[in-house]
């Protein structure tokens, strides 16, 4: 599916090497992606375009810019730890399908 957008050939040439053909095939395989022969021109041009991209914003002088985890102000919204009565272990236990001994008893996981 040929676009409207100009030659990947044309994107790239700076600081990233420009993705090859190879590349994509290579990409694809390891992601497990089928990639149709008619569509490797468009994701040649987006990955490309991708890297021009990365490469206009690692050119930015970021000096005086404070290095951010998020983008807007984070708040702990957990509430304060109380310490209170648990549940009873009867009723706890109630509705279990198997116990043993006060405990809830469940189908071996891990092999010994």
């Amino acid at each position: 599916m040929q676009t409207s957008h100009e030659s990947p050939a044309s994107i790239g040439g700076g600081m990233f090497k420009k993705i090859s053909e190879q590349d994509i095939k290579t990409i694809a395989s390891l992601s497990r992606l089928k990639i149709r022969d008619d569509e490797k021109d468009d994701v040649l041009f987006q990955l490309n375009k991708i890297l021009t991209y990365v490469e206009n914003l690692q050119a930015l002088d970021t000096t005086n810019v404070e290095p951010t985890t998020y983008a807007l102000p984070m708040q702990n919204v957990f509430r304060e730890d109380k310490v209170k009565s648990s549940l009873d272990r009867e009723l706890a236990l109630s509705n279990a399908p198997l116990k043993e001994d006060g405990y809830f008893k469940v189908p071996r996981v891990l092999e010994a």
